[in-house]
Parts: structure tokens; sequence; C-alpha cells
């Protein structure tokens, strides 16, 4: 006996276990062939566990049996079926949900993994998936929220009896066709089984670059949002302000005026001072009339030499903890500014500074001067010498300094060779000793 299941991903035939399971299987063909089951979600996908459906409130909470159907709240639910013991050994298992006090519904669940024994004797099987193993793996691929509900719908469309051996219950209401799905059946919430959620449908490659790019910039922008480097997302810098650092302390603003206005009109100029000292900075910003102006000077003016500093230039950017305010009007400074600190990392940033040496201690130029103090080596004393000192003779003296005045002979290299070895302990005597 089998049943043909006609759903959003595909079709898939259920063989039905009659002779081992005669309530479930008649609770389920009946309910299949007054269409309970048309348009019941898959409202629950355990990826490699199960697919659970057949309730036709979408919930997970609702559904009742072919007998509730006709003899109302008291018929809702049927006992469970013990014997003989079936398990949940293979992928496509069909099997009614224990509903509690092993009683059953209409819902059931197809399983999507090999070897679930921990299901075993707490829901009956009757039933496994003949055709359409390839439906379940698309089933078990979906999206799905934490709780593991899709967020696409998966919906029963059909269902097709091919057998049924079963005489049709007193009461039994059978539709000549199958019935048109209500409003509240379809309006699940979430993305319907049969809308398209190609975004990029229409739009050419161009365009579709195009979306791509501002989604990553956006993206690009929160993170740089959260790490504290932009004072928020939306943040935008003019594009017409251009930004110059690495200018000499000299450079005024009339200077730079007269430099850049070859590109184009320029509103303001200002080379941004310290506000004590009224010293540069060494950066200023650069305002023109129109953004084709401002991107001129970007590209001729960077690296360029004024006042022998070659200074670099780029568009005016928002950041995090200081942003131009305007000609005259300095620089504002966001809430996460944490005063001089900063402010003197920020500054050095964009600051050139002197590399000229301040102390000489490390010269390692040496003239010949007379006060220049020299080592002074200390004298080795040699055991093997006799007890008069050298020093005591003025003539070893004066023959000493005449050694270190000529170049050694060889003979003289061969025997304080000679003198070096025969100072060595000898180690095989000083193994003997030992």
């Amino acid at each position: 006996m089998a049943v043909l299941i006609e759903t959003s991903l595909g079709n898939l035939t259920v063989d039905l276990f009659t002779e081992e399971r005669p309530l479930c299987c008649k609770n389920f063909l009946k309910l299949c062939k007054i269409k309970y089951y048309n348009f019941c979600l898959f409202h629950t996908v355990q990826r490699n566990v199960i697919a659970q459906t057949g309730d036709p409130t979408g919930t997970g909470r609702g559904g009742e049996s072919v007998h509730g159907t006709i003899y109302g709240e008291q018929a809702k639910y049927f006992d469970m079926e013990l014997a003989p013991r079936l398990k949940h050994r293979t992928v496509g298992t069909v099997s009614m949900v224990n509903n509690g006090g092993n009683m059953h519904g209409s819902q059931f669940f197809i399983t999507l993994s090999e070897s679930l024994d921990y299901l075993d004797g707490k829901h009956t099987v009757f039933g496994e998936v003949a055709e359409g193993l390839d439906v379940l793996q698309k089933i078990n691929e979906a999206y799905c929220d934490k709780e593991g509900r899709p967020f696409k719908d998966i919906r029963i469309y059909h269902t097709i009896i091919l057998d049924d051996p079963y005489e049709d219950l007193p009461g039994l209401a059978i539709p000549d066709r199958s019935p048109e799905p209500t409003k509240e059946q379809l309006n699940s919430g979430r993305i319907g089984a049969e809308e398209d959620i190609d975004e990029f449908k229409g739009f050419s490659e161009q365009e579709v670059q195009e979306i791509m790019e501002e989604r990553e910039a956006k993206a690009n922008a929160q993170i740089l949002a959260m790490v504290g480097d932009l004072p928020e997302e939306d943040v935008a810098p003019p594009e017409n302000v251009l930004f110059v650092c690495k200018l000499n302390p000299v450079t005024t603003d009339e200077d730079l005026e007269i430099i850049f206005s070859r590109f184009g009109t320029i509103k303001s100029c200002e080379v941004i001072r310290d506000h004590k000292t009224k010293e540069s900075l060494q950066y200023a910003f650069i305002e023109f009339d129109n953004e084709k102006s401002c991107e001129n000077a970007y590209f001729k003016m960077d690296n360029v030499l004024i006042d022998d500093r070659r200074i670099h230039v780029d568009f005016s950017q928002s950041v995090s903890k200081i942003k131009w305010k305007g000609k005259g009007k300095g620089v504002e400074y966001s809430k996460d500014f944490k005063g001089d600190k900063d402010r003197d990392d920020f500054y050095s940033n964009y600051k050139i500074k002197d590399a000229a040496r301040k102390d000489s201690r490390y010269d390692l130029v040496f003239e010949a001067n007379d006060d220049l103090e020299r080592p002074k080596k200390k004298k080795k004393k040699n055991k093997h010498r006799g007890s008069s000192s050298e020093g005591d003779d003025p003539r070893a003296k004066k023959q000493k300094k005449h050694k270190r005045n000529r170049s050694p002979s060889p003979e003289i290299f061969h025997k304080k060779k000679v003198r070096d070895n025969s100072s060595s302990p000898d180690r095989s005597s000083f193994l003997g000793e030992i």
C-alpha cells in the first residue's frame, strides 16, 4: 500500500506497513483521502534528524486524528501501537508523532538519518519512503532558524492514495476535488514556497556588481563603527574637500591656496594649528567649489615638493576622533576623544619629525688627541719566570720597548707557540691524576 505526497520540493512515495500498523495506516490513509494534509508545512526540520509535518495550523501544536474529524474532541487522539516493534533504522522512515501520553493525532515525521535508536518505542513507525530520497536531501539542506523552522516554506501540496485496503468510516466527508488553501494557511510569515528569492533577477551584471559593492562598503562601515574607527555607520566625508599632510611648518594657508588654485576655485584653505601655541600641526584642509577640481588636485599633487617637504594628498576622511568643521572653525573632537593623549597620537601620524642627531655619544669618528685616554692592558704574571721583575731592570725595559717598535721575527712566534703549548696542562696527565 502506498501514498504519493506532492511537496514544494518534489514527490515522495511512501510505502505503508498496513499489516504491522493497521490503526496508524488507516488513520493516515483516510486523512490523505479527505485532503487533510494539503498545504501543511514542514514546520520543523532538524538537520540529519527528522522533518516533521501534518499540522494544518503550521505551529506544531495542532492536528487531530480522522476520528476527531468525525466524532469531535473526545476522539481527537488514538493510542500508539507498540507491537510488533519497528525501529528507526534507515533514512526515510515514516513515524507518527507522540502527542503525549502515548497518543497520536495527525502529525508525522520522516527521518533524515540512519540509526535514530532513541526514537524507538516513543513514536510509532508505520511506513518508509520508497522513492524521493533526493527530495528528503533537499529538505535536509533547507535553511532554518534556531527552532528548526525553514526560512522558506516547504509544503505538502497534494496527497494521492495509490491503494487503500480499508473501508471508509461512516460520516467521513470526502471532497470531490482538492480544496483551495485559506489565507491563514498561506500566511506563514516566511518566504512563500512559490516565491522567487532571486533578488538579482532582471538586473544587469554591472548593477549586481554595484549592489554587492555597496553592501560590502556598508558592512565594512559597520565593522569600523564597532571597533571605533568611525563615529557612526552612515558618516560620509565631503567629496570636495582635500586633506593635505606632511607639510613644512613654515607653509601657510596663503601658500597652499596659491598652489592649489590652479585646479579650480577654492572656497576655503586652512592649515590646522595648535590651539595654544598656534604652531602648524603640518596638515591642512582645502575645500573646492566642485568635486571635479578636488579630484584633479588629488591625482596631481600627491608627493609634490612644497617648501622642501614632499606632501601627501588624500580625500578628506571623517575620522573617528577629529573632523574638520570648516574654514576658521578648526576641527571637531568626537565624544570618544580622550584629550591630550589622543591628540598627540593623531598629530604624530601626520607630523614630520626632525631626524637630526641631537647628541654624539654614538659617533664613531675619533681624532688624534694627546688627551685621549686609552684603556690600559693588565699584565699577566708568568709563574715560570724568575723572582726578579723586569720592572727592576732598566735594560729589560729598554729591550722590551725596542721589541715593541719592530715587527717580530718568525723565531719569536715559534718560541711563543712552544711556550704557550708547554704552559697548558697535559690532558692525559690531568686525567691520570683524577
